[in-house]
């Protein structure tokens, strides 16, 4: 702002002598930075996130975000027609709400198809949380995110590091297109990540990325959530 600005500038006029600004001294010209991290979780290091914690991407007016899902399983008495989501926190809106029942409904399916023996979803209430409560969210976006989620905890498996997703799911499986491309993946650069998944829909968005963004992040496409599932779990068992 002008205001820190001109902060900067007075500080350096009342200096006598030359100075080097470095990473160890920067913080006495222009002060403690006001966010010291992007992300809740350190998303940069080669190592994974836990179990049921996924790392999707959100557009919001002053750019994009990571935004983070988590699901926490609580055992309940086994029945064929299963547990469910009984609760869903961090100031949804509607359509992230609907996100969620479909995301549970095809994890479930799809568990039960690739994974026979899996009880899982028959044993098991589910809370399913996205931090910062404070801030309300909304949209479509976060399908394939959410159904990771819940096919993590539901496996027992952890994703690959450094991973970050967008797209929105249907009821079939299918990985749709969303907007803001351009500011979710500096988002996910700027957190860490350095693979990211996107709806094969959105090829085109891609192809007009930065040059530097597309050099250090690695991007796959999804026409369907079994390409996500083997990016995401490259390791089946």
């Amino acid at each position: 702002s002008n205001q820190t600005n001109e902060s900067i500038k007075n500080k350096i006029s009342q200096l006598d002598q030359n100075v080097v600004v470095t990473v160890n001294n920067i913080e006495d010209y222009v002060g403690k930075p006001k966010y010291t991290q992007d992300t809740i979780y350190d998303s940069d290091k080669d190592e994974p996130l836990p179990v049921g914690v996924v790392m999707g991407l959100a557009w919001n007016p002053l750019g994009g975000s990571p935004v983070f899902v988590e699901t926490a399983a609580v055992p309940t008495q086994y029945s064929e027609s299963g547990g469910s989501v009984n609760i869903i926190t961090g100031q949804l809106g509607n359509v992230m709400k609907e996100s969620v029942n479909i995301a549970y409904t095809f994890a479930r399916k799809f568990i039960e198809e690739k994974f026979p023996d899996n009880k899982f979803f028959k044993s098991n209430v589910l809370h399913v949380h996205v931090p910062e409560g404070a801030v309300e969210k909304d949209g479509p976006s976060a399908g394939i995110t959410m159904a990771t989620s819940l096919i993590s905890i539901s496996t027992g498996r952890a994703l690959r590091p450094r991973l970050a997703m967008t797209g929105e799911l249907s009821l079939t499986g299918k990985v749709l297109p969303v907007g803001g491309i351009k500011e979710k993946t500096l988002a996910a650069r700027r957190s860490g990540a350095n693979t990211v998944i996107l709806p094969l829909g959105n090829k085109r968005d891609y192809d007009e990325l930065p040059q530097y963004v597309k050099d250090c992040v690695q991007f796959h496409f999804a026409n369907t959530y079994e390409d996500v599932y083997k990016i995401a779990f490259p390791i089946d068992k």
